[in-house]
């Protein structure tokens, strides 16, 4: 099917006030402009069509705390009276059309209401990841100007409470611009103290607020801006069109993950990430199906068997989660011991995505579940798959390293750095023609220019996704690394991701992290930092100098793989990627400043400790 074919096919099953007449509007490159004529709502295609089409007493929503004891559902009637009353809220406090409103809240259902109320008005939601450092929500707040912001009292982990309100109040302090009203959801685990005249309760407001209409809004207004950190140090505004949105994440919910209006799905993920936007609030409830909000961990809340319970409470069809919580899982129970207490013949597919899912991982996941496991690969730009196996379309053969194809709208390519192709199965940067398809970025934030330079201009006529990969002679794609990993040991390039594979395929290896440290000889040479595996017997020296051995001979002796070393953890970002730049500043001894989104900043004196004893981190 021609792409435009496909796209205006796939708007059909959207709502529109007014049916967009064209498809694309590719007069300024690379500003591409999909369904440019057409007026729709968000809200309006997630809540009210299903309520006027009869599904209204079909649940939309499950809540599931562990770390409050708490479940609650809500149906499709009940979700939409909730959100229809806090914009009535947004709305009495000055909110419309084209405002900004920073979400700032934990993994509860009012995140998810606050987000579907701003996109009811035409608002534009920016959510900031609950518990974020209050100079990073003040560069956020400084960035977007919001007129208001949502949050809560505090957030809570499985073994500590989080306070939000002093968060948000310092970054207040320190932001240039200042919200006109805060409205707080005060949680009985810790309720704040407000402040006169600025801040709100949430209950308080709700209780006597009046429900509002969908506000009709241009195809190509801004649904919200996501941040997502920038190699300057000021992050990037990710803004997400309302038209495309809806129709590419609609498409794909049947197209990739198979499911149908009443399935429940769950993306284990936050709200503050992009997995928790496209596929925890829009995707799931475009498509009328169940959708689940989980406060808890994978393992800990409160032991490896957490998804499984879930899993058997709500009959979930379609888990979605990251390769970093089956490796926790795995860590804390390779055998799979929890598994067997639970019924989970509901699963038809694990679906694995936010950083490379090594092949053991994929393997253990499989032999465990017996379904189908899926890596697939996508960025925060893009919003939705680059690369899937499509169980919608056609089930293809799962090959171990790789996300499978290019998802129908995405014409993936690898390029050498003069910008010219490169043969099968080699090595470049992965890199897709323009114009992107519905519903992936389509600029930066009051930064038009930054997004040509950032993301157009290397490589003129393609978006340049940072990765480093390969497509092999049966049209696969592999991403091994962010192209800054892959290393260059005397004049050979590797990829960091190869090796980490090699290395995960020891038995006591939880994970591992491969990162390209300098020296004066090679250039670079890989360095590898393993965790083992909960209970695990072996000595370290002997896990170490097998690892190095099993890098020899799968790799051969050109990776010059001679430094490795156990460590109790790796860092991580809050959505589970290990901060190998990071990791490689420090081996380096060059300056590094502390990621904003780091899990446990403690993590990286750890990792300094470990480098030291290899003879790095001077």
């Amino acid at each position: 099917m021609d792409n435009l074919d496909r796209w205006r096919e796939a708007a059909q099953a959207v709502h529109w006030f007014k049916t967009p007449q064209k498809v694309l509007d590719d007069s300024e490159p690379p500003f591409y402009r999909w369904f440019p004529d057409g007026q729709t709502n968000a809200c309006y295609n997630a809540l009210d069509v299903h309520v006027a089409e009869g599904r209204g007493e079909q649940t939309a929503l499950i809540y599931d705390s562990p770390v409050t004891d708490t479940r609650r559902r809500y149906t499709y009637t009940q979700l939409l009276d909730e959100v229809a009353r806090f914009a009535g809220v947004l709305a009495d406090h000055g909110v419309s059309r084209g405002d900004r409103v920073i979400v700032y809240m934990p993994m509860v259902p009012e995140a998810l209401i606050a987000m579907l109320a701003c996109a009811r008005l035409g608002a534009v939601h920016s959510v900031v990841f609950g518990g974020f450092a209050s100079n990073e929500l003040a560069v956020r707040i400084d960035d977007a100007t919001p007129k208001l912001i949502v949050s809560a009292s505090c957030g809570v982990e499985p073994n500590r409470i989080v306070a939000y309100k002093p968060l948000l109040d310092a970054a207040i302090e320190l932001a240039q611009h200042k919200p006109d009203t805060c409205v707080i959801l005060q949680r009985p685990m810790q309720p704040a103290e407000l402040i006169a005249g600025r801040d709100v309760d949430w209950t308080q407001e709700m209780a006597d607020a009046r429900a509002v209409p969908c506000t009709p809004v241009a195809a190509n207004d801004p649904l919200y801006v996501l941040y997502t950190s920038g190699t300057t140090g000021q992050p990037k505004g990710v803004v997400r069109d309302t038209g495309g949105s809806i129709v590419a994440l609609k498409w794909s919910m049947k197209a990739i993950y198979d499911v149908e209006p009443g399935d429940v799905y769950w993306a284990a993920s936050d709200v503050g990430w992009v997995v928790g936007h496209s596929y925890i609030v829009y995707g799931p409830l475009f498509s009328g199906c169940t959708t689940v909000i989980y406060e808890g961990k994978p393992v800990g809340t409160p032991d490896p068997g957490a998804f499984w319970r879930v899993i058997e409470d709500y009959q979930v069809k379609v888990l979605f989660t990251a390769p970093t919580a089956f490796r926790a899982i795995k860590k804390e129970d390779p055998a799979g011991s929890y598994l067997e207490q639970y019924n989970v013949s509901s699963l038809r597919s694990l679906f694995l995505a936010g950083e490379r899912c090594d092949p053991s991982t994929l393997a253990w996941a499989q032999q465990q579940l017996k379904v189908p496991v899926i890596d697939h690969w996508w960025q925060t730009e893009t919003g939705w798959p680059i690369c899937a196996n499509c169980l919608g379309i056609e089930a293809l053969p799962i090959v171990p390293g790789s996300p499978a194809r290019p998802v129908p709208g995405y014409d993936v390519q690898v390029l050498d750095g003069n910008g010219e192709q490169v043969s099968a199965g080699e090595i470049g940067a992965l890199v897709v023609k323009s114009p992107l398809p519905p519903g992936t970025f389509t600029t930066l934030w009051q930064a038009e220019e930054r997004y040509q330079r950032a993301y157009f201009a290397r490589y003129p006529g393609y978006y340049e996704t940072g990765d480093a990969g390969y497509i092999d002679a049966n049209g696969y794609v592999f991403v091994m690394a962010r192209t800054d990993d892959v290393i260059n040991v005397a004049g050979h390039r590797l990829s960091t991701g190869a090796m980490e594979e090699v290395l995960a395929e020891h038995p006591d290896v939880a994970e591992c992290a491969v990162v390209g440290v300098a020296d004066p000889m090679k250039g670079q040479l890989p360095l590898g930092l393993l965790v083992l595996n909960t209970g695990a017997k072996r000595a370290t020296a002997d896990v170490v100098r097998e690892s190095l051995q099993l890098v020899r001979d799968k790799i051969g002796p050109v990776a010059a793989f001679k430094l490795c070393t156990v460590v109790e953890r790796l860092p991580k970002t809050r959505s589970g990627k290990i901060l190998r730049g990071t990791m490689r500043s420090i081996a380096d001894g060059e300056p590094w400043k502390m990621p904003a989104t780091i899990d446990d900043p403690v993590i990286l004196d750890e990792i300094t400790e470990a480098l030291r004893t290899l003879g790095y981190a001077a």
